[in-house]
């Protein structure tokens, strides 16, 4: 196992240092640091910033925009996007729908949509959950039939991320109600969000914040060239989708950099002379860094480009960790992380501490919930 960088890793690694610190604007980077809304004009910018250069998409086949990377240098260069604050190209796009049409789709889907996808002049949104199935993803309800050359789709999505940006949505939908298993008779659709009989409306987080949306679909035609690969095959497509969200989720660059946020404050108002807070600050630090080393494990034993199932515990320690760190700025801020009134004065940081905790309480769903991830574990690594 290789845990120390090469000569040419190290050289590549100073190379995206150098980009994403000159070529993304700073205000964006100050902006995601500080832990501000990071709104559609900051991603778009970021991301077509990173297109233009090679860079938005080197998980992807190189005929389509991809990058004939090693997984080591896929890594580096997720590691120091992250550590550098720059958006991450949007998922939606670069590592779910986008690899399941390379995988899947037909020669005239790729040609309609990959390349707009790359670039997100097409902005994706995705279509999974339901009020009824969530993590149970295989009792969604949301049907699609066929009539002459299209689907009619009716039903309801829920949770869907910046659904208010987008222009398409991919869904799994069920084409064969009658099908004997439930992750049978399912398949994976695209559909312009302009299509008549859709209806996106906000749901309001308990950070105040709306990043999610519910969708509906009355009756919604769908012309059927817009089906991903063969009908009823949406469960193995699905799965090859969140084996690719997955990659990377450990988050280890992100949460070095709330964490060196937590000293900055902790170090403006005293908190770091406190020895019981320095504890917990240097326990969660020693906690990462082992979570770096069992991600460069991971990356180092992956052969080519297989998913492995120790990826399951960087999603769960690294979820756990990012939340931990957001709890200690809610210390720091202490009774300053009263939710802002006009008769108290407290710094701006302070009053975003508790909203973006109460954020990352999602990173124990999203991308599979903690719960699968323990089961995952439980039956493939450890043989229970």
């Amino acid at each position: 196992m290789q845990l120390a960088l090469t000569d040419e890793e190290a050289a590549f690694r100073d190379e995206l240092r150098d980009f994403y610190t000159t070529e993304i604007p700073a205000e964006i980077r100050d902006r995601v640091r500080r832990g501000l809304e990071v709104g559609r004009d900051d991603i778009a910018t970021s991301h077509k910033i990173l297109h233009a250069n090679g860079f938005a998409v080197p998980n992807w086949p190189v005929e389509w925009g991809g990058k004939d990377w090693t997984l080591a240098q896929r890594q580096i260069w997720l590691d120091e996007m992250q550590l550098a604050c720059v958006p991450e190209p949007l998922n939606f796009n670069t590592k779910m729908v986008g690899p399941v049409i390379a995988e899947f789709g037909s020669q005239q889907t790729k040609e309609r949509f990959l390349p707009a996808t790359a670039s997100l002049d097409i902005w994706w949104c995705q279509g999974f959950s339901e009020p009824e199935a969530g993590s149970d993803l295989a009792s969604l309800r949301t049907t699609a039939l066929r009539d002459g050359d299209s689907y009619v789709v009716n039903g309801q999505k829920t949770w869907t991320t910046l659904g208010q940006y987008a222009d398409w949505i991919f869904c799994l939908v069920r084409t064969d109600p009658q099908a004997p298993k439930r992750q049978a008779g399912i398949s994976f659709l695209l559909i312009d969000l302009d299509t008549p009989g859709i209806t996106m409306r906000p749901i309001k987080l308990i950070d105040g914040g709306v990043e999610v949306n519910e969708v509906f679909f009355e009756d919604v035609r769908v012309p059927a060239d817009q089906l991903v690969g063969e009908e009823n095959q949406g469960w193995t497509y699905a799965k090859f989708l969140l084996g690719n969200e997955r990659t990377g989720i450990a988050g280890v660059g992100r949460t070095k950099v709330r964490l060196a946020e937590v000293k900055r404050h902790a170090r403006e108002v005293g908190r770091l002379d406190d020895p019981l807070f320095a504890a917990r600050l240097a326990e969660i630090e020693n906690e990462v860094l082992a979570l770096e080393l069992t991600q460069m494990r991971v990356v180092s034993g992956s052969a080519q480009g297989k998913p492995n199932p120790v990826s399951s515990v960087l999603k769960l320690r690294g979820s756990q960790l990012v939340q931990a760190a957001s709890e200690l700025l809610v210390d720091v801020a202490g009774p300053d992380a009263i939710p802002y009134r006009a008769d108290i004065v407290s710094p701006a940081w302070a009053q975003r501490a508790v909203p973006a905790y109460l954020n990352y309480r999602k990173t124990s769903i999203y991308g599979g919930s903690n719960e699968i991830q323990r089961n995952i574990i439980s039956s493939t690594i450890l043989g229970l």
